[in-house]
Parts: structure tokens; sequence; C-alpha cells
């Protein structure tokens, strides 16, 4: 009879532990990843679907400025997500101060990336004469994906800006602990 006893209170099925072994923002943030992901996924189908069926497509994008515009974009993406990697390790070091500075840094290469973007739809709109209802060059649904795709892309950096800055207020007033910084770096 105490075996069971035993048994039943070594079990992580007891209660007070994950099953699992994984932490439920973490776990929470994961699942939010995959639905992202789907849905990105979702319309860059629906995209090359549109763009396969449609014999002429339009190609505005010249090598400058908008070539070197996403390149630049991209690389301020990537810096980002370096410079989360540094947060997340100096908090898990208990450097406060450092998570700050660097997820600042990460918020600084989102808005890079947000400016940049704005000035890249600025030009296809005034000079290209581009918007998601038409174009000169005669394909509507051009315009229009273009600027889904781009915008939620857009509207997903402005909404990891916006958390990156909650978490670093909260993070120098020492509210959070580790696994916050980690889980605001999946996103």
């Amino acid at each position: 009879m105490s075996d069971v006893n035993t048994v039943e209170a070594t079990s992580v099925w007891s209660g007070g532990a994950s099953p699992f072994a994984v932490d439920s923002k973490k776990f929470g943030m994961w699942l939010f990843i995959i639905s992202d992901a789907l849905t990105f996924s979702a319309l860059l189908i629906a995209y090359t679907y549109v763009r396969l069926a449609t014999p002429v497509w339009p190609t505005p994008f010249h090598f400058f400025p908008s070539i070197v515009f996403s390149s630049i974009m991209t690389f301020c993406l990537l810096s980002s997500s370096l410079t989360m990697v540094m947060a997340v390790h100096a908090m898990s070091h208990g450097n406060r101060g450092a998570t700050v500075k660097w997820i600042l840094a990460t918020i600084a290469g989102g808005l890079a990336f947000v400016v940049l973007h704005a000035m890249e739809w600025r030009n296809l709109i005034v000079n290209e004469h581009m918007t998601p209802s038409g174009n000169e060059w005669g394909e509507p649904l051009f315009g229009g994906t273009f600027f889904a795709l781009t915008g939620l892309h857009m509207t997903h950096v402005i909404c990891g800006v916006i958390y990156l800055g909650i978490i670093a207020f909260a993070v120098a007033r020492g509210k959070f602990k580790a696994i916050d910084v980690e889980v605001s770096g999946l996103y």
C-alpha cells in the first residue's frame, strides 16, 4: 500500500508541475507562433496561386530603392534577432541593465524595419502609382496581395516592438523573470 502512495507522490501528474516539462508561457507562445506561421503560409500560398494563374504579373521592383530597401530591412530584422538573443542571455545571468539595453537595440531594429517599409510603400504609391485596389499595369490583385502580405508583416513587427517595449519597461522596474524575456524573444 505504501508503494502506491510513493509512486503517486513522485508522479509528475500529482500537480504543481507540467507533465510536459515546458513552461506554460513558452508553450502558449509556441502555439501563437504556429498559428502565425500558418496564417502567413496560407497567405503566401494564396499569393502564389494568384501569381501563377495570372499570365502577366507586374514587376515594379527596381534595384533601387526596392531591392536595396528590402535587403536593409532583412538586415535590420536579422540583427534584431541577434540583439534579442543577447537580451535573453543577459537576463538569464541576472543582468537587468544589459537586458534592457539589448531589448532597446532590438526595438530599434524593428522600428528601422517599419520606417524603411513605410518608405517603400510611399515609393510604390507615389512613384509607381500602385495602391491596394489598382495600378498602372492593370492587374488589380497585384497591389492587393502585395499590400496585404507586407502590411500583415509590418503589423506583426509593430506588435513585437510594442510587446518588447512593455517587457523592457517591466524588466527595468524589476518585474519580470528570465522566462518572460525568453518568451518575448520567441515572438
